[in-house]
């Protein structure tokens, strides 16, 4: 058998068919991977070559690429195994070439694969497959005796096993060989995995008697075509945790006919056929039917993860787009009960102008301290914006301050921020390095602040899946999670932009080309020479290089530059084309400028330069520091209720949506438990995927369809509420 090698053409050609792309394009945005050129950077300044595939294509077709790779090795290693054990066979040769599955590689190469003794192995040794044949043929009784004589005379003895006396050990080792045989063959176990996906159905039973939240799993049952994969990851958490019974039934009409069809006994009957049968029950009970279950439930697995890492990343996304609230002064509090509520004052650029702890809750001997300091601060540092999080003791901290507010007429607004994730910055290396001087349980309060004044570069500090917008994150593979949320994180840093003057190192490290070790350097360049001047300054800073410098410095953006490109995501590697458009065109900065699309051809033909890149110098210079989160909704104050108990069936209110998941989305209504938009109260037509609906940090209306106060449980539609 000959190994498979492929170029770059020829993946090229196979992904275009894939994703319905041009090979060219393809081809071209292959290469520039391979170069080790980053995604963000190929999708802005490599457009004319890709056909200006975005962010998402690109990633996706890499994926796709490594996977196809992965396949292929795994092909050619197959290959060389089934050479080295000598074996020629154009048929199976043809289905290894053009298995487009790992399942379907591993089902063809199972027969060969060495496997540990087993009861087949055993039976293939003692020589019993000329016996076995016989009842597969379907042979008459007696040949089958007379098979049985002769396998009996001329037996071979394995080492540790015994030698077989009579007919019936006989038959038990022919049916040992056939069940394994059975098991081993690809083109039963592809037949039976369509049988199980289309008539397979799952169930679930209690397995501990006492009460949890999987008890609506406690006597479940799905068929495996219909059943969600939300549902699916939730009974596989109840089973690993050992709450749930987990189990496949598929009914025998629908799996042995295909077994005897494909073996060529359906028709059969007599005496052979008779032992066939139970060899076939044996085979389908003891072997195949473990195995299939576990291929089955882990691929329907790895595609639910796959579904919801999509709408964790997407959410992610959503989250980092937050726009900026532009306030100069904002307290922070981070309520607590008994170890108090902790505050900051920072200013609009993020500084830290105070800190402290008051203790507005438990402690009635404290309360007029807490006052006291809360409305000093407002004061004192003339407060715009006030933050609350929405953690444990929220709501009574946002009671205490609302009370004070109208006490002492202050008209100073205030939101509930989600606070995830702030005590894992207030623990964090990052913080420490940040705020070396501060009392770590101070921290969060800070972070709190920062993450209205600027969420993507707050946000970024912190691990993503801390963050909250995620859904059984802990059980999906860590690092394809890592992954996809770096990949995300990466993508919206790119898209927005990145201060070079301000920027700390955690938002450097996440600008394309750019690494944990050059963002700390950059760093250190501007507290040492002063602020950057230019781009081109950048080639000076230690270990930035050439291929850095190309791949990050159209995303590093300089306020009040020497050279107005400088604050624009027009690359340097354009400048002089730029330039050259703004002597020709007469191009103005910070206006808009329209060019018609056949003097922007003619003048690309003339510089060889492309189309998309022309287009998009034109835009740069027109809208030079334009922030795309400014497209996205903004924080809101909601304060139309304020505990739970307030809320009542039909109410309208207006909320946050804080996570979307493959079931519905959660939203934030200002009273400190979310509400669950189920995915059947999002439209009045059906809706496949919650995404396509909401949004984290989308403001919408709802309207109040149920509240549980004993389960702390609100229920929320879409529907009717205007």
């Amino acid at each position: 058998m000959k190994e498979i090698i492929k170029t770059t053409e020829d993946y090229a050609q196979q992904l275009a068919e894939i994703f319905s792309l041009q090979p060219g394009h393809v081809f071209e945005a292959l290469k520039l991977y391979q170069e080790d050129n980053t995604i963000p950077f190929i999708a802005r300044y490599r457009k004319d070559l890709t056909g200006a595939m975005d962010d998402q294509t690109l990633r996706n077709l890499f994926d796709e690429f490594k996977s196809q790779e992965n396949l292929d090795q795994r092909r050619n290693t197959i290959i060389t195994t089934l050479n080295d054990l000598g074996i020629e066979d154009a048929d199976l040769e043809d289905k290894i070439k053009k298995a487009s599955k790992m399942t379907e590689l591993e089902d063809l190469y199972r027969p060969y694969k060495p496997k540990k003794q087993t009861r087949a192995s055993i039976a293939k040794d003692r020589g019993v497959e000329p016996l076995a044949r016989a009842i597969l043929e379907l042979k008459s009784q007696e040949e089958i005796k007379t098979k049985a004589e002769e396998f009996l005379k001329t037996q071979k003895v394995p080492d540790g096993q015994e030698r077989l006396e009579d007919f019936d050990q006989a038959i038990e080792a022919a049916g040992d060989f056939l069940a394994g045989d059975l098991a081993d063959r690809a083109d039963l176990r592809q037949k039976l995995k369509l049988q199980w996906l289309n008539h397979g159905i799952l169930k679930s039973q209690q397995k501990q008697d006492q009460d949890s939240v999987y008890r609506v799993y406690y006597d479940f049952e799905e068929p495996l075509r219909k059943l969600a994969n939300h549902r699916l990851l939730a009974i596989n958490r109840g089973e690993k945790e050992g709450f749930l019974k987990v189990s496949i039934e598929l009914e025998e009409r629908h799996w042995k006919p295909h077994v005897e069809l494909i073996l060529g006994v359906l028709q059969g009957q007599g005496y052979a056929k008779e032992l066939l049968s139970a060899i076939i029950d044996d085979s389908f009970k003891r072997l195949l039917k473990p195995s299939i279950d576990t291929e089955i439930l882990g691929g329907l697995t790895e595609e639910a993860h796959e579904e919801a890492l999509k709408i964790f990343g997407l959410n992610l996304r959503n989250a980092l787009l937050v726009p900026p609230m532009k306030t100069d002064m904002v307290l922070a509090l981070d309520p607590g009960y008994r170890n108090g509520c902790k505050w900051a004052v920072v200013n609009g650029q993020g500084t830290v102008m105070d800190a402290g702890l008051i203790y507005p809750l438990l402690f009635p001997a404290r309360l007029k301290a807490a006052k006291e300091t809360v409305v000093a601060m407002i004061l004192k540092h003339q407060v715009q914006t006030i933050v609350l999080g929405n953690g444990t003791a929220s709501r009574e901290t946002e009671e205490f301050l609302s009370d004070l507010l109208k006490e002492k007429n202050l008209k100073v607004p205030y939101l509930i921020v989600d606070e995830a994730g702030a005590s894992v910055y207030s623990a964090s290396p990052i913080s420490k390095e940040e705020l070396p001087d501060m009392e770590l349980n101070l921290r969060s309060a800070v972070s709190l602040a920062r993450r209205i004044l600027d969420p993507l570069a707050e946000l970024v500090k912190i691990d993503p899946k801390s963050i909250g917008v995620g859904q059984y994150q802990h059980d999906m593979n860590q690092k394809r999670l890592d992954e996809i949320l770096a990949g995300v994180t990466e993508g919206v840093v790119n898209q927005v932009g990145v201060s070079l003057n301000t920027a700390s190192p955690s938002l450097l490290s996440y600008v394309s080309g750019i690494n944990k070790t050059t963002a700390k350097n950059i760093v250190a360049y501007r507290e040492e020479i002063g602020a950057f001047k230019s781009r081109d300054q950048l080639k000076e800073v230690k270990r930035l290089g050439a291929k850095t410098f190309e791949q990050s410095a159209g995303f590093l953006r300089i306020e009040d530059p020497e050279n107005p490109l400088d604050n624009t995501f027009v690359h340097p590697e354009s400048y002089a084309i730029a330039q050259d458009m703004i002597d020709s065109f007469g191009l103005i900065f910070n206006q808009e400028n329209k060019i018609s699309k056949a003097d922007l051809e003619a003048f690309g033909q003339e510089k060889e330069v492309g189309l998309q890149t022309l287009q998009d110098i034109v835009a740069a210079i027109s809208k030079p520091a334009r922030d795309i989160r400014d497209d996205f909704p903004a924080p809101v104050l909601i304060t139309e209720v304020k505990s739970l108990e307030d809320l009542k069936e039909g109410q309208i209110l207006t909320g946050v949506v804080r996570n979307v998941t493959a079931f519905g989305a959660f939203v934030d209504l200002g009273v400190h438990q979310d509400g669950l938009i189920h995915i059947s109260q999002m439209s009045d037509k059906f809706v496949k995927d919650p995404t396509t609906v909401v949004a984290v940090g989308d403001v919408v209306k709802v309207r109040i369809i149920e509240v549980d106060l004993a389960k702390k449980r609100i229920g929320l539609s879409l529907k009717n509420v205007n």
